[in-house]
């Protein structure tokens, strides 16, 4: 019978806890343990981006990190944006400005940009590729995903004030 470790996490808010193998990555406990699968699956090898989520507040490919090395920290995910009934400005900015295709990267590019707002409110296009540059679209060049993120960051300006 293969060892386990027991990790306590908070997950979009939620205290969760399992016993889990110290082999397995934080994007197979969000799909497989938690049922979150907003975190997508791409590649296992960092390369997509598709399984970006917060930890501790820090955008971070899911699949780079081990479960336990997740315990007693915070995760948040593609499902934790937005709340009661309504969108996060940064979901609201991909739908606005039709900023996915096939959605695969969606979830990663959104929290990827929701990171980016959170340190730099008023990104300039640069900082916005600098941003999303560690997630892969192979849909929409590009384009669509940064006029989302502008969109976001104006949206967020205008709620703050």
């Amino acid at each position: 019978m293969p060892q386990t470790s027991h990790i306590a996490v908070e997950v979009n808010g939620v205290k969760r806890e399992a016993d889990v193998e110290p082999r397995l990555l934080l994007v197979h406990f969000l799909r497989e343990n938690l049922g979150l699968t907003g975190s997508h699956i791409g590649c296992d090898t960092t390369s997509c981006g598709a399984c970006t989520v917060l930890l501790d507040d820090k955008a971070m490919k899911s699949c780079t990190v081990l479960a336990v090395q997740a315990d007693g920290r915070k995760v948040m995910t593609v499902e934790g944006l937005g709340g009661h009934g309504k969108l996060d400005p940064v979901q609201e900015g991909f739908v606005a400005e039709h900023g996915l295709q096939c959605g695969f990267c969606t979830p990663g590019m959104v929290i990827s940009a929701y990171a980016l707002l959170q340190e730099n409110p008023d990104p300039t296009e640069d900082d916005i590729r600098t941003a999303i540059s560690g997630n892969i679209c192979r849909c929409t060049g590009y384009e669509k995903i940064i006029e989302s993120v502008k969109h976001a960051a104006k949206a967020r300006r205008r709620r703050r004030t």
